[in-house]
């Protein structure tokens, strides 16, 4: 298996899924921006480029580390439902796709409140690498026009397009794209900040096309939403802190899984049971998600109690060695698109970003003459009035989007973090293990096979399914840790390398320098000066 070398650079560093969005985030560092400064740009970028998985009518969260201050924060930039959305109006559930799918979207009042608390460019300056690709252009990469080609075949994604790329049909590979009306709305929030987009001219068209369309945003739904800054969830393992996304981010299914293997010694582990531990501590986690997360502003926060050392020791000692649990899973994810990137300044400062619509181009509507996608997160409500998750106006649902940093006595080590749906968590974790248990850089620490555990989506007690990836040649010969796996009563998938449903970035601080790595199971790259 080949492998690619870690990038080593002094003054600044980015990792991201499109390289792109990378270039855009250096050039910022290299005009004197701060790191915050480039993350908005690279971001922004992301939405010209990839709007399957990320746009401006999406959601961020990001986990962030002051060099100066010693400090870590949390940010959630996710968005709520509108006021008028209630239960009984899904009497079919809530849909994939149309307006009434969409949440109001955080990405761009995110920004704001970073570029508030660490911009040093005007933001106008650092929305400039997007405007440009969305104004002037940027080509369609071979594995991008796969993507636009299953669009078009999709009927209710079809008309998505025009409306983006004002074209009648999929791009091809090497053609040039524009998004002139996303590069118009860039330049309004860059002169008018993000207020345009939630008070003024922007929110208008929002509200507007809403009503056409028969959805229920009003503008009191835009006008009152504010990203929450708060302290990350903090978790020991191995003597490093872990700090993840509180709640509403499943970060807390990361802390606790980690929390319980601190009492497992991976390392002298054979790799059977090293896999079985660590999925048997992520369904614990999982079941944990389900009972207890909600919107803490709505529902009790239980993550002190789900971390507290009694708790972890009771989760730890239910888990047979040699069996594997089955549980239900009211909330299982199949299919869906998000952005992850991480950049990193000459100060020393980091921050840990992810973004998303959800599923491959959220509801799959288009505010006319903006170029804002929306989001399909009302998906992530529970429409069960017993759930802590359960849908009512003005609340957040429950995110699968969590990214995470990691401190040793204080100082920054790494900031790492992955798109996946409900693998995420599970591949921070088997990532975090890696650059921990056995000392792994970056980019070996990335390119290490990996499992994905996908619950059965019923409230029956099953095993799910174990996908884990095998080199083709194991795979042929008959491989001993499937069998394994097996008896002790997973059901084991084995698919080949490379085919994990993840793209991770990782930093690390190296001495007086940034240490990067990029996933190879994408098309990104880690990139610095």
């Amino acid at each position: 298996m080949l492998s690619r070398s870690v990038v080593v650079a002094e003054q600044g560093i980015v990792a991201s899924s499109q390289p792109l969005a990378v270039s855009a985030g250096l050039h910022i560092l290299r005009i004197g921006g701060s790191f915050i400064d480039a993350a908005i740009a690279t971001s922004a970028v992301l939405c010209v480029v990839e709007p399957w998985a990320s746009q401006l009518g999406g959601d961020a969260f990001a986990v962030l580390y002051d060099a100066e201050r010693g400090q870590t924060l949390a940010l959630n930039g996710s968005g709520a439902a509108p006021a008028a959305a209630k239960p009984d109006r899904f009497p079919n559930g809530i849909p994939l796709r149309g307006i009434t799918a969409a949440t109001v979207p955080g990405l761009v009042d995110a920004w704001g409140r970073l570029h508030a608390l660490y911009g040093k460019l005007p933001l106008a300056r650092v929305l400039e690498p997007a405007m440009e690709y969305a104004r002037e252009g940027y080509p369609i990469s071979p594995r991008k026009e796969s993507i636009w080609r299953n669009a078009a075949r999709n009927r209710d994604l079809r008309p998505v397009i025009n409306a983006l790329l004002h074209l009648n049909q999929p791009p091809r590979a090497g053609e040039r794209v524009r998004c002139p009306d996303l590069a118009r709305t860039l330049q309004l929030i860059g002169e008018q900040g993000r207020d345009a987009f939630y008070k003024g001219e922007i929110a208008r068209r929002i509200v507007e096309f809403s009503r056409q369309q028969g959805g229920w945003f009003e503008p009191e739904d835009l006008a009152r939403h504010s990203s929450e800054v708060r302290e990350p969830l903090q978790v020991n393992y191995r003597g490093y802190t872990i700090h993840a996304q509180p709640p509403v981010s499943q970060g807390i299914i990361l802390a606790e899984a980690l929390a319980i293997l601190n009492g497992v010694n991976l390392r002298e582990l054979n790799p059977v049971d090293r896999i079985h531990w660590m999925v048997e501590s992520i369904k614990c986690a999982f079941a944990d998600r389900w009972r207890y997360l909600g919107d803490p502003r709505m529902v009790s926060d239980h993550s002190s109690s789900l971390l507290s050392p009694e708790f972890i020791a009771s989760r730890r000692e239910a888990i047979q060695p040699m069996r594997a649990q089955e549980i239900p899973a009211p909330g299982a994810l199949r299919e869906t698109n998000t952005t992850y990137f991480c950049v990193a300044d000459r100060e020393g400062n980091a921050v840990s970003f992810i973004q998303s619509v959800y599923h491959p181009f959220g509801c799959g509507v288009v505010v006319e003459g903006t170029g804002i996608l929306l989001s399909n997160r009302m998906r992530g409500f529970s429409l069960d009035p017993k759930s802590p998750n359960f849908l009512q106006p003005s609340k957040r649902p429950i995110h699968t989007l969590n990214a995470y940093l990691i401190t040793r006595r204080g100082a920054l080590v790494f900031v790492g973090g992955t798109p996946g749906g409900d693998v995420q968590v599970q591949t921070n974790l088997q990532v975090i293990s890696q650059l921990i248990d056995f000392e792994r850089d970056p980019q070996s620490a990335i390119e290490q096979p990996r499992w994905a555990w996908q619950p059965t989506l019923s409230t029956e007690p099953s095993p799910g399914t174990l996908s884990i990836e095998i080199p083709a040649e194991e795979r042929e010969s008959g491989n001993s840790l499937v069998e394994e796996l097996r008896k002790r009563g997973h059901n084991v998938r084995a698919n080949n390398y490379g085919t994990h449903p993840s793209a991770v970035q990782l930093i690390q601080r190296l001495r007086d320098a940034w240490c990067a790595g990029s996933d190879p199971r994408t098309e990104g790259c880690a990139a610095g000066f």
